[in-house]
């Protein structure tokens, strides 16, 4: 089901607040009970915003000096920060402690090592999800709707497995707030995606949620406290929410009709590439990739962009979904 263009977006642009500053590649944000903001930060690790405004960085550099490139984020009950590195030619997940000191937590997995990685979440249970958008290299080549070698991994006390696979450009995945599914954005499939969940963290039932149409290209997902799913995308800059029965309503946009009729273009011949996704195409809004709830009732809606400095928020309409790392 395709999102309806019809009529004006649910929140106006107009409505934005921002917080932050001199951020570098906000492209996952993560909010707490407690008002903090923690935000992936491509000068090497995690940027944390407090609740007075005040901001601190948490940055390390890997073995033989290469660059942490960390794109999604999971925050520990200990404090500490699990980074999906995204590098040039490998990837993997590291674990980050608030004194800079950086380990890694898995580069390899069923006899390969993992290329530039995309995602990581923690789950209510302790298990980890990991997310590979493509085996391609650069990843650009991925950047098609007839691709899709993106996968899942499961960390948990059985080690490191493969436990789905076959997907378009795999993104962020997130257990349902009951624990009996997996959903996971496929971003140049341009589809939700869900997996029943098993005890033993197996994904069985693969099944579509909901499809979207031309200029969505969907990277970040949030649960609200309702079963909506909230869809951020990149290019269009949109956040869609996606009802239990895939139906889809347009919250914001900020888009430029050339810009974004340019990038579709490409996209249907093959063509897509880095410069499409370099340029944020939008008024206010930097190419959004991601979104928290946060704020005292939950109600804040913070959102992480691919080119921006500084997190942009407004006010839902429904709560959000207290994330398993809320009270952290």
């Amino acid at each position: 089901m395709a999102v309806a263009t019809a009529g004006p977006p649910a929140i106006a642009l107009e409505a934005l607040r921002f917080v932050g500053s001199g951020l570098n590649r906000p492209e996952c944000v993560l909010a707490t009970a407690r008002g903090d903001l923690y935000t992936a930060d491509w000068r090497g690790g995690v940027a944390h915003i407090r609740p007075d405004g005040s901001q601190e960085l948490f940055a390390a550099r890997l073995s033989g000096d290469r660059p942490l490139r960390p794109n999604g984020i999971a925050l520990r009950s200990d404090g500490s920060f699990l980074l999906a590195d995204l590098g040039e030619r490998s990837g993997g997940v590291f674990a980050l402690d608030r004194c800079g000191r950086v380990r890694p937590l898995l580069e390899r997995v069923d006899g390969i090592d993992l290329p530039p990685t995309n995602f990581v979440h923690e789950d209510a249970a302790g298990r980890i999800w990991i997310t590979v958008s493509t085996l391609h290299q650069p990843r650009a080549g991925a950047y098609r709707g007839d691709v899709a070698d993106g996968f899942i991994v499961l960390l948990d006390t059985r080690g490191a497995r493969i436990v789905a696979d076959g997907l378009g450009y795999t993104n962020e995945a997130l257990v349902s707030p009951d624990g009996k599914w997996l959903f996971v954005n496929e971003t140049f499939g341009r589809r939700l995606t869900r997996f029943r969940l098993g005890a033993d963290g197996s994904l069985s039932g693969r099944e579509t949620v909901s499809t979207f149409g031309p200029g969505t290209f969907p990277d970040g997902l949030s649960f609200d406290a309702e079963g909506g799913v909230w869809i951020t995308s990149i290019v269009s800059n949109r956040v869609i929410r996606v009802e239990r029965d895939g139906r889809q309503q347009l919250m914001l946009e900020d888009c430029d009709p050339v810009h974004l009729d340019r990038c579709e273009r490409a996209f249907i011949e093959g063509t897509m590439g880095r410069p499409h996704l370099d340029t944020c195409g939008g008024r206010v809004l930097k190419n959004v990739s991601s979104l928290a709830f946060g704020g005292t009732d939950l109600r804040t809606a913070f959102l992480g962009c691919l080119l921006g400095d500084r997190l942009a928020s407004f006010e839902a309409p429904v709560a959000g979904q207290p994330p398993p790392h809320w009270y952290h």
